[in-house]
């Protein structure tokens, strides 16, 4: 996918280096979430006011190749004349990108905004009549800085239609998206898609390694204040603190949700022959429980929406990761799926009651992000009450670091015909759908390969478990579960679990899958 295609209406020790600077630096300007979270507290006390769309005809209606002829002049770039190791390029407006975005600068002398000068683009080869732009605005930004070389500007971070925003690491390229925010999504009544509607962007000095980003958030029923801290670097990281407000009561409310597309891969094979083994920017959402549990959801295309929720008491994370970055997975030159970021949410403080969706949304192909992941909090605040959250976005290829030292993960979930070997060596097909299961890491790898490990597998009531083994896998040091079933239904989804265990000690995150239902 491209840099747009996808928007739809350092370490511990270096993070926390980060958000010392960033609170001396706001304590100097005298600007804090405070300022935001005034205005969006006022905001909700007052009925929404759609925004209007100030686009000529000739840019509303353009096509996506003619809106990527517009690029921003790499010689206009806001801070180019500055000491900085950040620069800043703005979008321009066009087709659904069509609703203004107010961009200000943060200095020790104050605020200022970033006016829109249609100068600052080179419109390509497109017919652009100067004196429809006079009194547009730009429709997002991009953050540069020099992340995989001293002596070039990368785009680490894009912020561009409704509240998506994407960050990469060192040696990584854009996939999955976060979210400002997520309102009634998979709701019968439609999603509800809240915007930033307005950003305050920090100017960094010269030995500064991170950029702090205000946004000011609105949508029918609710409004929000943001402070985003990214701190680029090989995994980058954006630490976020955020108010809500809700102009009315809502169904579900998404916090810290993250976008992402599924197309197929080894669980799911593509329905159509493909030389690409795998298609996907994330392949599983990934859980860590209040009490310690750990699970693993391989994501599907399903053939209907599907939505699965996992209730929990005081999260400690959760993500959409790609496990897998060996090129052999994916075999795609073009849009480098190997390369592409997971996404972790690591939350501050505790969350309370609520519950993790996953939502998985039919997609015939790769320009569609169909899964969503977020959490949704039990008790939502009265209308006009704010609700505070922190938590740490983290964009990284490092999914082993995630787990812990102690724990171990599903390396590879793939789907098969079920059969059964014959005296003869043959292998018959029973009608079954079997399931290889690869789980290695620290605690089973320091395991002798005779050790105890058992798995422990549920399935629903709407199949038969007609295979349960395990074998040491030696390539991996780790353990191979094999699991055949038999669905009773097929029009209906089969829930899945497993884990290994040693005794009373797990010794595994808990493997969570949906067969879904057959078309």
């Amino acid at each position: 996918m491209s840099s747009l295609s996808c928007y739809r209406p350092g370490k511990a020790r270096s993070v926390v280096l980060g958000i010392s600077l960033a609170m001396l630096s706001f304590q100097a300007l005298g600007f804090s979430l405070d300022d935001i979270s005034a205005r969006a507290g006022k905001l909700a006390g007052k009925s929404y006011a759609a925004p209007k769309s100030n686009l000529p005809a000739a840019l509303r209606d353009m096509k996506f190749a003619d809106y990527q002829q517009i690029h921003f002049r790499e010689d206009k770039a806001w801070w180019a004349d500055r000491k900085t190791p950040f620069q800043l390029y703005f979008f321009h407006q066009g087709m659904h990108f069509d609703l203004p975005v107010k961009i200000n600068e943060i200095t020790a002398t104050g605020v200022k905004e970033i006016t829109y000068d249609p100068a600052s683009f080179d419109f390509g080869n497109l017919k652009v009549d100067p004196a429809d732009l006079g009194n547009l605005g730009f429709a997002g930004f991009r953050v540069l800085y020099p992340l995989n070389s001293s002596d070039k500007r990368d785009e680490v971070a894009t912020f561009l239609g409704a509240s998506y925003f994407r960050v990469v690491g060192k040696n990584q390229v854009f996939g999955l998206s976060a979210r400002g925010l997520a309102i009634d999504t998979a709701v019968p009544s439609g999603e509800e898609f809240p915007r930033f509607r307005e950003f305050w962007v920090e100017r960094p000095q010269a030995d500064r390694r991170n950029l702090i980003v205000y946004a000011l958030l609105d949508s029918p029923r609710a409004t929000g204040a943001y402070r985003m801290v990214i701190t680029p670097g090989e995994e980058s990281v954006v630490d976020v603190e955020a108010r809500i407000y809700l102009r009315e009561h809502v169904t579900k409310l998404g916090i810290a949700p993250l976008t992402s597309m599924f197309l197929f891969g080894p669980h799911q094979p593509a329905r159509e022959m493909n030389f690409r083994p795998a298609l996907h920017d994330s392949n599983g959402l990934a859980i860590h429980a209040g009490n310690g549990e750990q699970i693993w959801r391989p994501l599907n295309n399903p053939a209907r929406l599907s939505v699965s929720t996992y209730r929990i008491e005081s999260p400690k994370g959760f993500g959409l990761l790609q496990r897998g970055h060996a090129f052999s997975q994916y075999e795609d030159l073009d849009e480098r799926y190997d390369r592409r970021p997971s996404g972790w949410v690591e939350i501050l403080g505790d969350w309370g009651k609520g519950q993790i969706e996953l939502v998985e949304i039919p997609t015939p192909d790769e320009t569609n992000d169909n899964i969503v992941t977020f959490w949704s909090p039990e008790k939502l605040p009265e209308p006009g009450q704010p609700l505070e959250i922190s938590y740490r976005l983290h964009f990284t290829t490092d999914e082993a670091s995630l787990a812990g030292p102690d724990s171990s993960w599903v390396s590879q979930t793939r789907r098969s015909a079920g059969d059964v070997k014959q005296q003869n060596l043959t292998r018959q097909p029973d009608g079954s759908t079997a399931f290889i299961i690869d789980f290695e890491g620290p605690s089973l790898a320091s395991l002798p390969a005779d050790a105890p490990v058992t798995p422990q597998v549920s399935v629903d009531d709407n199949a038969e478990l007609v295979e349960n083994s395990i074998r040491y896998n030696p390539v991996i040091k780790g353990w191979r579960l094999t699991l055949r079933v038999k669905p009773k239904d097929t029009g209906k989804p089969v829930e899945m679990r497993a884990a290994l265990v040693n005794g009373d000690q797990t010794l595994s995150e808990t493997w969570s899958y949906q067969l879904p239902a057959y078309e």
